[in-house]
């Protein structure tokens, strides 16, 4: 059971909606919007503050989105403030972004379904003219449009999604709806028709909108709208999904279908991405492919029901994309100071595969201690798997080996701790998935692993020549995707229009 019936938390939303009317009207349109920020900073530490002193059982979840959204909201304000100095139309960027703000606080504060629904499907709309600030650009036009169209098959599975599960439970209130899906279980042990549609629905819903394969291309060619609007994108919008699966997580951890496609559409998403990747050197582009590579995995987490693990990704990945783009004009320096740096040799295939047995030797030693010291909380094995491959590295420090442990210990050690922290906002044990699907995901993540190790070791090699023209392209995928959508529904061109009067401050 969850509630954000306090005041507080209600009210991060009516602070960027109560900014609109000043920022279109007076001259110094950017001064409401900043002050919306810097109060929703305040507000989201007097949520935490009331929710610790009223002793009640509070929508944790809830609260830590909230203090993410209040964080960003702010950041990115003030970074857009100092970007588009000077550029036309700042007015009309000022007004889209409080809006979506204003949306993507409802969707993390509400209670009821239909106003999460409508607040979701207004963030897209918002955000769309975000992405299209540029109008003159057809690029940018192209790829918004390209969006938009998956944005609206994903709100039609939403909106389905919605009324099954109203119907169900008899009430659009989310915590009553989750309290339905307990009660048929534990009545006849099965979901029923109506619930295991809505669950796969919802999963459908959160793929098109988490840009997964094949619909990813308007994520990867976004890069025309301004920066902050990237990073209010990748690191807030994007994320929204894994946050609907964790707020239904009794649903899908009782729905094999819905799990078994989180589980292949994101395994194989996460596993092509990060190979396109490799080939990428434009640090914005590898960004966006990094996106899409972390979002197939957030879903391959919530297919295997390690909630605990999805969470502490979102939350990571959230600041960690915002900085990322923020700091991207920083680039070019940093690469200047790595080459003047001495270069480590490449790594060799038997190195590269002692590390991931050490790592996973380390982490089965992990799996035991901690079940023996707490047996009442177990480790999933396939977070632990996870874990293996993505802290292998760190084993091959050579010359370095004091370094390579203590950075290995200490990011195991943080990551335990956001596991518990994890655990404890959820308030809810995690339920595995069924054996097949853990097994799928274990050989996706071994053969990533193992694929990358060839290449990295033999970068001249037969395979990565055969390889490297496919990845390039990204696998083709996106240009199947771009004529459907192209077929179905022309972009029209973009036509010059006359500066708007007022648009500076």
């Amino acid at each position: 059971m969850f509630s954000l019936s306090f005041p507080l938390a209600q009210g991060m939303p009516w602070l960027f909606a109560l900014a609109l009317l000043p920022a279109a009207l007076l001259r110094g349109f950017w001064w409401p919007a900043r002050i919306a920020g810097g109060l929703g900073l305040v507000l989201v530490l007097g949520a935490w503050l009331q929710a610790a002193l009223d002793g009640q059982d509070n929508d944790r979840l809830g609260l830590a989105m909230l203090g993410l959204v209040g964080l960003l909201a702010w950041v990115i304000i003030e970074y857009s403030r100092r970007y588009l100095e000077g550029e036309p139309g700042q007015r009309r960027y000022v007004l889209a972004l409080l809006v979506t703000l204003a949306a993507v606080a409802t969707v993390v504060t509400s209670t009821d379904l239909i106003l999460l629904v409508g607040a979701w499907i207004l963030s897209s709309l918002s955000l769309h003219q975000l992405l299209t600030f540029y109008r003159d650009r057809p690029q940018a036009l192209v790829v918004a449009h390209k969006k938009f169209l998956a944005s609206r098959l994903a709100d039609v599975c939403l909106i389905l999604a919605a009324l099954l599960l109203i119907r169900a439970s008899g009430d659009s209130n989310m915590a009553l709806i989750v309290e339905a899906v307990n009660a048929r279980l534990q009545a006849s042990g099965q979901l029923g028709w109506d619930l295991q549609l809505a669950a796969l629905l919802l999963a459908l819903a959160v793929i098109l909108k988490s840009a997964q394969l094949p619909v990813h291309g308007w994520l990867i060619q976004v890069m025309e709208a301004p920066t902050p609007v990237s990073a209010l994108l990748h690191a807030g919008l994007v994320n929204l999904g894994g946050f609907l699966i964790l707020r239904f997580a009794p649903l899908f951890s009782a729905a094999v279908p819905a799990q078994s496609l989180l589980v292949v559409v994101g395994g194989l998403t996460a596993v092509i991405a990060a190979l396109v990747m490799m080939t990428r050197i434009s640090i914005k582009v590898r960004l966006a492919w990094s996106t899409c590579a972390q979002m197939g995995l957030m879903l391959l987490e919530c297919g295997l029901g390690l909630y605990e693990l999805a969470l502490v990704h979102l939350l990571a990945h959230s600041l960690y994309k915002a900085h990322a783009f923020l700091a991207a004009g920083e680039t070019v320096a940093q690469a200047r100071q790595h080459a003047l740096q001495p270069q480590a040799p490449a790594p060799g295939l038997a190195g590269l595969l002692l590390a991931l047995l050490l790592a996973g030797l380390s982490l089965a030693l992990l799996q035991g201690l901690w079940a023996w010291l707490l047996p009442t909380q177990p480790l999933p094995l396939a977070a632990l798997a996870i874990l293996a491959v993505g802290l292998a590295p760190w084993c091959l420090r050579r010359g370095q080996v004091l370094y390579g442990l203590a950075m290995f210990a200490l990011l195991l050690g943080a990551y335990l701790l956001w596991h518990q922290a994890a655990a404890w906002i959820l308030q809810q044990p995690g339920s595995a998935a069924p054996w097949p699907l853990s097994v799928l995901a274990l050989l996706l993540f071994l053969g990533l692993y193992l694929l990358q190790a060839l290449i990295l070791a033999r970068p001249q090699g037969a395979l990565a020549r055969r390889l490297y023209p496919l990845a390039f392209a990204g696998f083709y995928l996106d240009e199947h995707f771009t004529r459907l959508t192209f077929r179905l529904w022309p972009v029209r061109a973009p036509q010059a229009s006359p500066l708007a009067t007022g648009d500076r401050p």
